[in-house]
């Protein structure tokens, strides 16, 4: 009796200890499978590559991070096509975007234009913001939670020790690889095209003011802003193309410092209201103070969206590495300057739903 009770306390000892084993090695896996804790999860990955881009870990690629919102997915297409058409480098496209835009995405790089261009994707989850971006109930609509993907370099890109990011309303006109070469000086997670650098000097910005400034940016009436000794008219620059040193990120912790910052806004409200207007620079222009390298100016040429006409002669714009129509007249709405230089690079949505309200408006006006 005795030998089968411990025969019987054994046997469940045993079966609790393999449960308990099954158990682990589940949550591990799900560890394991899940590569980031801030939402960003890998849902598709470069087609006909003999292995998963995170399982491969390229680090000989040229990683270009780009944020693919559906509402201008147009513009994101057109961009990396650009990128794509004229370099023989090894790009890899990192495109993050939200979980409804997925399937028009996956169909519109399905295009035989695209079908060799390597590529992942990645769900950016708006939650990953609570607490750090205040929105206007009234104007939610506006809220576009995609514009914060660049401060997760590191998340979207686990394995890279450089990255180039990339808004998209950009066309590119020459080799990525020369603007992934930029030298970063050492200390600097990233580098910048300042608004006071030479291309912006010789073409002038009408109009702009003290935009371009710190102070265009920021509250300097705030006491939290004036004990940063930031000078309210050191030149700001441009964080829609920028190349990051992600070794150098991670090692300052720069996106912690970008939420920091992001939070301390929403209790105290740091961002300027009269100029800018925007809410995903100031925290770059802060955590970045005098602590960035430069981008050769050719490759951020800018402000092509500030305005209707064209501020730049065709020769200038022709020499652009890259054409930035940052503002309010993207060249794939009713008047842009210079929209036919992008539509050179825009590959038409094979679901019909992104249309050029340009061309639209134009055979209206020709009726």
């Amino acid at each position: 009796v005795n030998i089968s009770i411990l025969i019987v306390a054994v046997v469940i000892f045993l079966l609790v200890i393999h449960h308990n084993f099954l158990s682990l090695s589940d949550f591990l896996r799900r560890e394991l499978s899940d590569p980031s804790p801030l939402g960003l999860q890998p849902i598709d990955f470069i087609p006909a590559a003999p292995q998963r881009l995170t399982d491969e870990r390229d680090d000989k690629g040229i990683a270009v991070v780009i944020a693919a919102s559906d509402e201008r997915l147009g513009g994101a297409i057109a961009a990396m096509n650009s990128i794509y058409q004229h370099t023989r480098s090894n790009v890899i496209f990192h495109i993050v975007t939200l979980n409804d835009t997925v399937d028009h995405l996956r169909m519109w790089l399905r295009s035989p234009l695209l079908k060799n261009m390597r590529y992942r994707i990645l769900e950016f989850d708006p939650r990953v913001l609570e607490g750090k971006v205040q929105v206007d109930p009234q104007k939610a609509d506006t809220f576009k939670p995609l514009t914060f993907a660049r401060f997760y370099l590191p998340s979207l890109v686990p394995h890279a020790e450089k990255v180039i990011y990339v808004d998209d309303d950009v066309i590119v006109q020459d080799d990525i690889v020369e603007l992934y070469n930029t030298p970063l000086k050492p200390g600097h997670a990233a580098a910048f095209s300042d608004d006071c650098d030479s291309t912006s000097s010789k073409v002038a910005v009408r109009g702009a003011g003290n935009q371009y400034n710190y102070i265009g940016f920021l509250d300097y009436q705030k006491e939290t802003i004036r004990k940063l000794a930031m000078k309210a008219n050191t030149c700001s620059f441009n964080p829609g193309v920028f190349v990051a040193n992600l070794t150098e990120w991670k090692l300052q912790n720069i996106t912690k410092q970008l939420e920091k910052w992001m939070a301390l806004n929403v209790v105290e409200e740091l961002y300027s209201k009269t100029l800018a207007g925007s809410i995903t620079t100031p925290p770059l222009l802060i955590v970045f103070y005098k602590q960035h390298s430069s981008i050769d100016p050719m490759w951020n040429v800018r402000h092509l969206g500030s305005s209707a006409g064209k501020r730049y002669s065709p020769q200038f714009v022709k020499a652009a590495k890259l054409l930035h129509w940052n503002g309010h007249f993207k060249p794939w709405g009713r008047t842009a300057s210079y929209a036919e230089v992008w539509e050179r690079w825009y590959v038409p949505d094979p679901a019909g739903k992104f249309n050029l309200i340009r061309r639209h408006s134009e055979a209206y006006e020709a009726k």
